[in-house]
């Protein structure tokens, strides 16, 4: 792949349609797209090159796996400089789905899945505030997640 491949409109519609429907096959969507089925397939190829399209993923529904808990942690260092060593021991909790490196009031930022209340205060104790470097958390619970997407890519002028 070239270094100097500039992305354009068509592989923001291609984005555009598979963001909608991963599963869509690339002849689908280059009839939408109005291109060759190869153009796409070539495309695509450059973008996850380029670490733009990074793998593929499945959406959970982590509520009928029985996970009735989303909490976002706001995570307190006593100092910057151990963040690599505290998100090494984050990434070994499971619950733990996400966490953001972040400006603000808290070092850190996560979200986690969790069973239910117990399940939630056994690993805050157990697990995260045990952690050497995390002086504290804040828990906030989620109620309902009424907003998931990705960005809407606008086309270039």
């Amino acid at each position: 792949m070239p270094n100097n491949y500039e992305i354009d409109n068509i592989d923001l519609k291609i984005l555009e349609v598979l963001t909608k429907n991963a599963k869509k096959p690339y002849t689908e969507v280059a009839k939408q797209v109005y291109v060759s089925g190869g153009t796409v397939h070539v495309r695509m190829k450059k973008l996850e090159e380029m670490g733009i399209v990074k793998g593929n993923t499945l959406l959970i529904d982590h509520t009928r796996l029985g996970f009735d808990i989303t909490a976002f942690i706001g995570i307190f260092l006593s100092k910057s400089a151990l963040y690599d060593e505290v998100i090494a021991l984050l990434k070994q909790v499971p619950e733990i789905v996400n966490v953001h490196y972040t400006t603000g009031n808290y070092s850190m930022f996560a979200k986690m899945y969790c069973r239910d209340t117990n399940h939630l205060k056994d690993v805050l104790y157990d697990k995260i505030q045990r952690i050497e470097g995390i002086v504290r958390t804040d828990t906030m619970i989620s109620l309902e997640e009424s907003i998931s997407r990705n960005l809407t890519l606008e086309p270039f002028d």
